[in-house]
């Protein structure tokens, strides 16, 4: 599905010009014109999906084989130390473009990126209990 009125759908289907460094039938992977770092690139499957939640199985597992190839470029290529592979589902989240895709952001030293998050010290029981639901769910899901 392709929705009409979604920007990534119509930059995957090249209808907005984009640099794009991968595409294949299925994703289209193209620089980020607000790069975190340089060579952000933005991994987008040419089907729509809003997020994770409705991305059928057989692309999710295809969007990390053309992150792989992408990270292993960027490896070689842009002299980075790391890289972040990130998606976000909802704005609470930090999700901006409603169509699901992948950032690989390549980290440099000194890069001032940060992704970072207070640690929480949660119970034995807490985490008995929460995986117990969590597994109990994904249940649901087979």
């Amino acid at each position: 599905m392709v929705k009409d009125d979604c920007i990534f759908c119509k930059i995957a289907a090249g209808q907005i010009p984009s640099k794009t460094v991968y595409e294949d039938e299925k994703f289209r992977a193209i620089l980020d014109i607000s790069p975190a770092s340089k060579g952000h690139t933005i991994i987008l499957p040419k089907h729509h999906a809003d997020n994770i939640y409705e991305l059928p199985e057989e692309d999710a597992a295809g969007i990390f084989v053309v992150a792989k190839k992408i990270a292993g470029a960027m490896k070689e290529t842009m002299g980075c130390e790391g890289i972040n592979i990130l998606q976000n589902n909802g704005e609470i989240a930090g999700q901006t473009v409603f169509h699901l895709h992948v950032h690989v952001i390549p980290r440099y030293q000194e890069d001032n990126i940060a992704f970072s998050w207070q640690h929480g010290e949660p119970t034995e029981e807490e985490l008995e209990t929460t995986s117990e639901k969590i597994k109990q769910a994904i249940k649901a899901f087979d």
